[in-house]
């Protein structure tokens, strides 16, 4: 499969897989800025269409101001020499002022989206004051689009996203769609199906990822794309083409890949994986642990005995 031909026409939406980024850095935890270039490649040429920075892969909350909006420029530059993966911003979530900045400097860089956290120490109480909460942020860009990123077990905000999209849809003219990283999936589909689908629904749990395909979603975010699109692209297509019985094999091979995640340490893991497709993305900060380099060896030969090698993305 030619998989840059997989990338979508762009119809505003995200309709395909997004992957989220992780931060390449040294030993020390210093940011390798360069790397993101091949980066961006790496991810267009295994048919990705998004990238969604300063995330929770990212290790966003980790990050300063600074490094935040160096990421956000060096992400930048090969999408405006013509690079097909469009980039969303995560700009912050607990200082809506420091959320405010990251937003308008991602639009000086010319990024395609941003999205916003809930504030994860004073947290809304209800979904009124999420949507005036992102409403302050989201209406210093107008034009921009503008997501919120649902992710309650980390934000520990767990509003529901149905009364959410009902205020603001009312308070941001620019806003446009939530990355829903839960496991409600009535939630997902009322969501999905307001307003006649008015707003981009994107699915972020990868090992569920055929689950919400049968609702009608069309576009995810998640890690694992950044190392194994080519297996979700043919899941996918599979889906598509009506053939659940290879969709659900394709599914459960990305379970069993998964669970490796939990076996050697979890999100340090995704790094493993990296260094497994020939882009080494370095270590992680704490308090995020690194996996030990003797258990290295140990997780390729688990990789390896998933027989998903040809699956798995191509530097």
């Amino acid at each position: 499969m030619d998989y840059k031909k997989c990338i979508m026409i762009d119809t505003g939406r995200f309709e395909g897989l997004v992957a989220a980024p992780f931060t390449p850095m040294d030993k020390q935890g210093n940011i390798e800025y360069d790397m993101i270039g091949t980066y961006y490649d790496f991810l267009e040429n295994n048919g990705v269409i998004g990238a969604f920075i300063n995330g929770s892969t990212g290790e966003g909350p980790s990050l300063t101001q600074k490094e935040k909006q160096r990421q956000a420029e060096k992400w930048a530059e090969p999408l405006k020499a013509g690079g097909k993966v469009r980039i969303i911003n995560l700009v912050g979530g607990t200082s809506y002022r420091e959320c405010i900045e990251n937003a308008i400097h991602s639009k000086e860089c010319g990024l395609s989206a941003i999205a916003i956290l809930a504030p994860y120490y004073f947290k809304p109480a209800c979904p009124g004051l999420l949507a005036e909460f992102c409403t302050r942020i989201g209406e210093s860009v107008p034009g921009m689009p503008v997501y919120f990123y649902h992710i309650p077990v980390l934000t520990g905000v767990n509003v529901p996203m149905y009364g959410f999209l009902e205020r603001i849809s009312e308070m941001l003219p620019n806003f446009a769609g939530i990355k829903y990283t839960h496991e409600d999936l009535m939630d997902f589909m009322k969501c999905l199906n307001y307003k006649g689908g008015r707003y981009d629904m994107l699915w972020g749990r990868d090992e569920c990822l055929l689950a919400a395909l049968v609702t009608g979603c069309r576009g995810a975010v998640g890690s694992t794309y950044n190392y194994a699109a080519p297996l979700y692209l043919k899941l996918i297509e599979a889906f598509n083409a009506g053939n659940l019985n290879e969709a659900r094999r394709l599914q459960h091979l990305s379970v069993r890949m998964i669970d490796l995640l939990g076996k050697y340490g979890g999100m340090a893991v995704g790094k493993a994986f990296m260094k497994y497709t020939g882009l080494d993305c370095g270590a992680c900060r704490l308090p995020v642990t690194n996996m030990q380099e003797g258990r290295y060896a140990a997780f390729v030969e688990d990789v390896r005995s998933l027989g998903i090698d040809k699956l798995f993305s191509k530097l």
